[in-house]
């Protein structure tokens, strides 16, 4: 009626209360032709039609295989992109069996409240709280004997060109008593989770001495560690296991960026005030597989089992391979 008045469009939205881009296209959408104009009998029908037309069931339904997948992969503590990723890799051709992160984020937060809300949301990884000052603890640094500086440590390990190079650290257990000792290979990300008896030096060189030796030679090139008193027997692990170990500055935790990232992520596995001591060495073994078979963007989204398996027959068949 407005419009055979010869209102115009900006009058006509004041008029309903609405934005003049919605009435633009509802003009659009239900003008026949220019001789006949706005066709607001056909406007109606399309409404009434549209209103008893069932609404797309979204991709993660309850009760859905889809959704299924999702749940079973965030128990494993994966991340909604690594999900989607491999979903993605596994079903290149079939977008039924893709979903996307943020649709799987999404998911999760308009879930109703209960108790598989809570789990999921608790399986994702945690944002980085603030970090304690030192000052609040025994200072651990610059009291290690004979270290060779990370400054002195061939270029080849800092571009990631060659495996064999590790990054080390331990994650204290509840008041300071207990620890695991954590190794990351710096090319492949593989993890490698040590029991250690205590938060002694001569506990971690004998837990980090024993694991290392599991690794081939060919792999056990050097090891990278922050400046802990943990390791004032440094001397002792590159005697036991020809590992080199070079030591980060104080206060540089981007120096050991693998390393310090894998532990934020074990710490949903083993969270932080918990007795670690209680944990046994193949128990440490399952987490650590737990880790190297989720996919890595750094890897192209391959898992870090996977590159270093490719690694390890590498070294195998001879050291100029690894080139």
């Amino acid at each position: 009626m407005m419009m055979r008045a010869t209102h115009s469009i900006r009058a006509i939205a004041t008029h309903l209360n609405r934005a003049p881009s919605t009435i633009s296209r509802e003009l659009a959408r239900h003008t026949v032709n220019v001789s006949k104009g706005y066709d607001a009998s056909l406007a109606g029908f399309r409404a009434r039609l549209s209103r008893h037309r069932p609404r797309r069931q979204p991709k993660l339904h309850a009760g859905g295989e889809l959704l299924e997948v999702v749940v079973y992969l965030l128990r494993k503590y994966w991340s909604p992109e690594q999900i989607a990723r491999t979903l993605k890799r596994m079903s290149p051709n079939d977008t039924r069996r893709q979903v996307s992160h943020e649709t799987i984020y999404n998911a999760l937060y308009v879930m109703p409240r209960g108790s598989l809300k809570k789990e999921l949301v608790a399986c994702l990884r945690q944002g980085n709280g603030k970090r304690r000052s030192r000052r609040r603890g025994k200072d651990r640094r610059q009291q290690i004997p004979d270290l060779v500086s990370i400054h002195m440590r061939p270029p080849e390990i800092e571009d990631r060109l060659m495996p064999g190079h590790w990054e080390g650290d331990l994650i204290i257990g509840a008041n300071n008593r207990s620890a695991v000792g954590t190794l990351v290979e710096r090319s492949t990300r593989l993890v490698l989770l040590a029991k250690v008896d205590g938060t002694t030096a001569t506990a971690a060189a004998v837990g980090f001495s024993d694991k290392l030796n599991e690794v081939p030679r060919a792999l056990r090139l050097s090891m990278t560690y922050d400046q802990g008193r943990e390791m004032v027997k440094h001397a002792e692990i590159t005697q036991k296991t020809g590992t080199a170990i070079y030591f980060a500055d104080p206060h540089s935790p981007w120096q050991r960026g693998s390393n310090e990232n894998t532990n934020g992520l074990l710490r949903q596995y083993l969270p932080k005030g918990t007795d670690l001591s209680v944990y046994s060495q193949e128990e440490l073994d399952a987490i650590a597989d737990s880790l190297n078979t989720r996919p890595r963007e750094t890897l192209d989204w391959r898992t870090p089992l996977e590159v270093y398996a490719e690694m390890l027959k590498k070294s195998v068949a001879g050291p100029s391979t690894l080139q």
